[in-house]
């Protein structure tokens, strides 16, 4: 039995997309006009972020691999069998090509056929395996392959309008989760609990700001005691006990945009010196927030922010840069490493970009004062300053649950 390898499944309608189709046609115009500029003929998408930031389409791995082809006059997804028309329907611009796994590499045979007769071809780098390089190069022949994975992300780090307004629901849909995080807290509750109650809240929320989204990722990590040692610690069965330091984190994912709330708490009662280091967090995080603004280097911030922590002696227990920014992003996918409010960085700031001021101390088991302090903002940049637009409290004068 001869069974295809290729095939189209135009099933059902487009979707009402995430964004209006004159900023995706902008998106796909932008990245033409680098292509022009750059003598490349094809590109490769094979990420999460870029596939999903130029086509409204995030994928399900699971063991296999998605692609986006973008030419000067064509726009294609690659995907597998086993979504079925969904990524068509999710691709409102362009095309949309099925892999079947009727043969072995049958994903390579698609991108063979949408870059017949291109010869430079940009790829991400960051993200193509070596494996998938090696059979990328056989099956395309005598092309060039160059990097378009930094390039796109400096395209990514500048927001449109519709990025941010998204951005913004997404803060306050964050703080959503704040407050059902907050309010589920209390001594003898396992941290799971209080982590349902803030995902549940929230995928609500999103179901009702944006009733053709799907749904998908949006999640909480609420942590007690010493599992707040680490910033990307999951949620255990551990219940949480009065004197507690607690670490609250949401996270809702609308279209594959993600956004975040951070914030220390504490159950009933803190001691002073747990307060003493809250405290000194919290001037930092102060301190930090005023920093962001255009025409400053991220470094910038960075090196000031650690001469706080330096006067307060608690800088050798800093665990992470400070800020990040905001886009197309997940805990399992995507980072525009490029815009990180750390000592490595020297990206400027400028208008509409996004980025959260998100110091963090972590004090040893056994020290007073033990375990993670951590506070999140998000702050859009515009000409004169930047907005912060999280709008949950921090600080022991409002986060100590009684």
């Amino acid at each position: 039995m001869q069974l295809p390898s290729l095939i189209e499944i135009p099933n059902g309608e487009k979707v009402t997309p995430t964004f209006s189709d004159r900023e995706m046609q902008a998106r796909l115009d932008k990245l033409r006009s680098y292509m022009a500029v750059e003598s490349v003929d094809a590109v490769i998408f094979t990420s999460y972020h870029n596939i999903n930031y130029f086509s409204d389409f995030v994928y399900c791995k699971f063991g296999r691999d998605y692609g986006l082809v973008v030419t000067q006059d064509a726009f294609t997804t690659v995907t597998a069998n086993i979504d079925g028309g969904q990524p068509y329907r999710r691709n409102r611009l362009g095309d949309n090509v099925v892999y079947t796994d009727w043969q072995q590499d049958n994903f390579f045979k698609a991108l063979k056929q949408l870059c017949e007769g291109k010869k430079r071809i940009g790829v991400e780098f960051d993200h193509l395996t070596l494996q998938n390089r090696a059979k990328l190069e056989q099956a395309l022949g005598d092309v060039e392959l160059v990097d378009v994975g930094a390039p796109t992300m400096r395209m990514r780090m500048l927001k449109s309008a519709e990025e941010i307004a998204l951005i913004r629901q997404g803060a306050r849909i964050a703080d959503v989760g704040g407050v059902a995080v907050r309010d589920a807290i209390a001594a003898g509750v396992p941290e799971y609990e209080v982590a349902l109650a803030g995902t549940q809240a929230m995928v609500r929320e999103i179901a009702k700001t944006y009733p053709h989204s799907e749904l998908m990722d949006t999640w909480v990590w609420f942590q007690s005691g010493i599992n707040t040692d680490g910033a990307h610690n999951p949620v255990t069965s551990r219940r949480v006990q009065p004197g507690d330091i607690l670490s609250l984190n949401t996270f809702p994912m609308i279209s594959g945009y993600y956004t975040a709330l951070e914030r220390t708490l504490f159950c009933e009662h803190a001691s002073d010196e747990h307060l003493r280091l809250w405290e000194a967090n919290c001037e930092v995080h102060r301190r930090g927030q005023e920093l962001i603004k255009p025409g400053v280097r991220c470094c910038d911030i960075a090196a000031e922010l650690n001469e706080i922590f330096a006067r307060h002696d608690l800088l050798k227990y800093r665990t992470f840069g400070y800020g990040h920014s905001f886009g197309t992003l997940s805990h399992y996918y995507g980072r525009e490493a490029g815009l990180e409010l750390r000592e490595d960085i020297e990206t400027v700031l400028e208008p509409n970009m996004v980025v959260s001021m998100e110091p963090m101390i972590m004090i040893p088991e056994g020290l007073p004062g033990a375990g993670g302090y951590r506070e999140h903002d998000i702050l859009v940049v515009h000409d004169s300053g930047a907005d912060n637009i999280t709008g949950f409290p921090y600080g022991p004068e409002h986060n100590i649950v009684k």
